[in-house]
């Protein structure tokens, strides 16, 4: 099934059945498009990344080199898991590279959100762009595209997201073994690939990562109290039943402080922000009313784990008029 459009007449992937029918056609067709170059994937964590190299690992195994930029805005965990699956259990080739401070340092003071993605954006490719002159004999770049970008990107509702992006002198035939099937195809091929369950159904996340969850200007305190709180939050999602249920559900830390009172003392602190939100579309998106019960006690895990937060807020704001994040 080596093509590069979806076939008017394509099953939809919905059984085992079917997405091993489409594995063992992909894995045929990377072989025969690879053959025993190199390849090359950044590899974020994200579904479509993750499904990517799990299937590059079983068509070409160490003919594969990963590379994983930590740029310190990703979830609590997620560079540990990533690392876990792919380089212990996968024996994937994966480099990781932890530039953290380098992100942070360029991220310092800018408050603008649009500045701030683009220096997320184009470090991430300048990072990228130089583990890749270190690497010898590539001639593969592999990404995630899946058919919905395809089709964005041809109606101008955004750009897909390819190689444009990377420096002249880096020129790489692209690999997109995905690029054919829509999302939720992509979590079931996920799957038969033994990916573990909590990767191939994690929620959307944002390519900026947590700086998009942390308004303003980027403080490492700050920044560390949304992954703390968002960590909290998803944690109890799952053992109240709600993950893989909800859509996406988060926390934002505005940069705004507030009087409060802890131990007896005055405390000036940060509130934290509950968003729990679904959609179909992501054109329209309603509110997941949460129980009291649960919501009490998300206050006061937060409030009593998480350093700096006094205040626990829930958003009840659809979409329109907000969006779903809130930078």
């Amino acid at each position: 099934m080596a093509t590069d459009r979806r076939p008017d007449d394509m099953v939809r992937i919905t059984t085992p059945e079917l997405a091993d029918a489409f594995i063992e056609d992909q894995l045929a067709a990377l072989r025969a498009q690879i053959g025993d170059k190199k390849v090359l994937l950044a590899l974020s964590g994200g579904v479509d990344s993750s499904v990517v190299a799990a299937m590059l690992i079983k068509a070409v195994g160490d003919q594969l080199v990963c590379v994983h930029v930590n740029h310190g805005l990703l979830r609590k965990g997620e560079p540990e898991q990533v690392i876990e699956v792919f380089r212990n259990q996968m024996k994937a080739n994966l480099i990781y590279v932890d530039a953290t401070d380098r992100f942070l340092d360029k991220l310092a003071g800018v408050t603008d959100p649009e500045t701030k993605r683009k220096i997320i954006g184009g470090e991430f490719i300048e990072v990228f762009a130089e583990e890749a002159k270190k690497l010898d004999g590539i001639e593969f770049l592999a990404q995630g595209t899946i058919w919905p970008d395809i089709l964005e990107s041809e109606a101008g509702i955004k750009a897909h997201h390819n190689a444009g992006g990377l420096p002249e002198d880096l020129q790489f035939e692209l690999v997109e073994p995905v690029k054919i099937l829509f999302k939720d195809e992509v979590r079931i091929v996920g799957e038969r690939l033994g990916l573990p369950a909590n990767m191939v159904y994690r929620q959307p996340f944002p390519g900026p990562g947590l700086g998009v969850r942390c308004p303003g200007a980027i403080t490492r305190d700050r920044l560390e109290a949304v992954r703390e709180s968002d960590a909290i939050l998803r944690e109890e999602f799952a053992k109240n039943g709600l993950e893989g249920k909800v859509w996406q559900y988060f926390t934002v830390v505005p940069d705004f402080k507030s009087t409060g009172v802890k131990d007896g003392k005055r405390t000036f602190d940060w509130p934290c922000i509950i968003r729990a939100i679904n959609t179909t579309d992501v054109m329209e998106v309603t509110v997941e009313h949460l129980s009291n019960e649960l919501i009490d006690h998300l206050v006061k895990r937060i409030i009593s784990e998480v350093p700096g937060i006094n205040r626990v807020l829930f958003d009840y704001t659809p979409k329109p008029p907000a969006t779903v994040e809130y930078e």
